[in-house]
């Protein structure tokens, strides 16, 4: 996937927060500010936008794996569609805390959902009663809201992708902690040095998204260039 500075300007990446929320650590990545908005610089956002595709590639290639992160409801949806077309895990409601520094027990409600799910399907649930089986049932909605997406996920992720770092900021310091580098939107209002690969962008437009996060999805499945040597 080549990236345009066309694209990024019709699916709206250049529009931040108004001047008075911008963050100093973004200035070099502002072009400009437009009725008190502030522009980003899609150049900028180009360079960032390609730099974090490389290092997807990377992963990806040799089996590694990108969860991709929004607790934040515009984007959950989108989300949840683009990991699931790169086969790849999310999380696309409520962050659990210690997903990453506790994960040793986090890992384990997955496979309680997997089992339940199995249990289900194969009738074991007959021989509860009416009660016993809407708890189950209950209970498999629950779980299934806080880690459908990653139940197939045995052991940490290489990387995380992460649309909003505001709203998601508990993800961006659990991944610090366990040495896990991040990919994020870096919108005009958050310091982009808090995340190993940030993204200059709008991160409120469904837009602008959905056209960063199908980025980092369609690269987790492209191969990485061969040199034409």
């Amino acid at each position: 996937m080549t990236i345009e500075l066309i694209d990024l300007l019709k699916a709206g990446v250049h529009f931040g927060h108004t001047k008075s929320k911008r963050h100093p650590g973004m200035i070099p990545y502002i072009f400009g500010v437009k009725q008190t908005i502030n522009i980003i610089d899609l150049e900028q956002t180009q360079i960032k936008l390609e730099e974090a595709l490389n290092f997807v590639r990377e992963i990806t290639s040799k089996g590694g794996v990108i969860l991709f992160v929004s607790s934040k409801k515009q984007a959950s949806e989108i989300v949840k569609e683009a990991a699931m077309k790169a086969k790849m895990p999310y999380i696309n409601t409520r962050w659990l805390g210690g997903t990453f520094t506790n994960f040793d027990n986090i890992k384990q409600l997955p496979g309680k959902l997997k089992n339940m799910e199995d249990e289900q399907a194969k009738g074991k649930w007959d021989r509860y009663t009416k009660k016993e089986a809407l708890e189950k049932e209950r209970e498999v909605v629950r779980l299934k809201e806080m880690v459908e997406g990653i139940k197939n996920m045995e052991k940490l992720p290489q990387a995380i992708f992460v649309v909003d770092m505001k709203t998601d900021k508990t993800a961006i310091q659990e991944a610090t902690k366990t040495h896990i580098p991040v990919i994020a939107i870096c919108d005009s209002n958050v310091n982009p040095k808090k995340v190993e690969y940030p993204i200059p962008g709008n991160d409120d437009a469904v837009k602008s998204i959905t056209f960063l996060t199908n980025a980092i999805a369609e690269a987790c499945v492209q191969p990485i260039a061969k040199d034409n040597k």
